[in-house]
């Protein structure tokens, strides 16, 4: 009889905060409301993920004794995201709004996430090991160490452990110019914790923000010239040796409704891009980047080849574009479907 291989359990670290979203495409108090849900890169990636049908665990630091942080454990719960690892500490819940931008008006984020309890946690408040009991996969961003200076030693912690156990780990270097604030730029703090990464997710900013490797991409023309992503993504792996890929979202910005969407992956010894996908509606391009992440991640853990591994990451990426909200609510199925072609948008019946 065949031994049947346990399912791999991916863990991300990160802030979870509570998303206020003006309704429809209002601009923020046009009218006196807001749509609340939860948003967070590292959130999205383990929701996303689950989603898809992969076992996904979230770590985290909430305040004490808060509803807020109470509702979120609840809907992660209903997602099927192991959340029995969060800690609580004092602090406050982070907050952000989100105003969804249309056509020629942009999209628009403003933080409020000064003193949230992860922003005030201390490194030792997880047990790294017990909370990365059994796990195979472990995940963080680039946010969470742009928070404060104890939020980037947690996560250089959280990636020192995984790799002391042998878990394979991934960055997305996730740059936010907003929130690098505290003292060191994101250039200082970011190359630490590559180094610890066995895969990289990034853009072209997050390179020349995050680590400090430029490569001449016009992104404001609106197409893209893919063979000056091959030269990045030789760059990077040449520079960080540890790394066994670099994958790179190509975004081809034509407005804030309408894009070009695809990505490419470099493997050292092979250079893949993905089908290309022309978004000419965006309902919500928030999180566009942590669903590529999980794609990714359940493509290189449940699917066969790196090719399809993109294929898959980018096209559950496009499909995010047409949801509101932080999280991905698609299934592998769905994702299946869009590459088979079933991108028309007919009525299902």
């Amino acid at each position: 009889m065949k031994t049947q291989t346990a399912k791999p359990l991916i863990a991300t670290f990160g802030e979870v905060m509570l998303r206020l979203t003006p309704p429809g495409f209002e601009r923020i108090l046009q009218s006196p409301l807001f749509v609340a849900t939860f948003g967070g890169g590292e959130a999205n990636v383990a929701v996303s993920l689950a989603q898809l049908g992969a076992k996904s665990r979230f770590l985290t630091v909430l305040p004490e004794a808060n509803p807020i942080a109470d509702a979120f454990e609840g809907e992660l719960r209903r997602f099927g995201v192991d959340v029995s690892h969060i800690v609580r500490a004092p602090g406050r819940m982070g907050v952000y709004f989100v105003e969804p931008g249309a056509n020629q008006r942009p999209s628009k984020v403003l933080y409020d996430r000064e003193h949230s309890a992860i922003a005030l946690a201390k490194p030792g408040i997880l047990d790294w090991r017990a909370v990365l009991k059994d796990v195979t996969w472990f995940h963080i961003t680039g946010i969470t160490p742009a928070i404060s200076a104890s939020a980037a030693e947690l996560a250089l912690e959280g990636l020192r452990a995984a790799r002391e156990l042998g878990i394979q780990t991934s960055c997305d270097l996730n740059y936010r110019k907003n929130l690098w604030k505290w003292g060191k730029p994101a250039s200082e703090v970011m190359p630490a914790l590559v180094k610890l990464a066995d895969i990289c997710i990034a853009n072209e900013e997050d390179c020349q923000k995050c680590i400090r490797i430029h490569v001449d991409i016009d992104v404001e023309s609106g197409t893209l010239e893919r063979e000056k992503y091959r030269e990045l993504g030789e760059r990077v792996l040449a520079t960080y040796p540890n790394l066994r890929m670099l994958a790179i979202t190509l975004r081809e910005s034509r407005s804030a409704s309408h894009n070009g969407w695809s990505a490419c992956l470099h493997t050292g010894d092979e250079f893949f891009l993905s089908r290309r996908y022309d978004i000419t509606h965006i309902v919500d391009r928030v999180g566009a980047g942590d669903s590529f992440a999980a794609g990714l991640i359940y493509g290189l853990t449940h699917l066969g080849t790196s090719q399809e591994a993109l294929e898959f990451a980018a096209a559950a990426s496009c499909l995010k574009h047409s949801i509101p909200g932080d999280f991905n609510r698609c299934t592998a199925a769905e994702v299946e479907a869009l590459l088979k072609g079933g991108g028309s948008g007919r009525v299902e019946r």
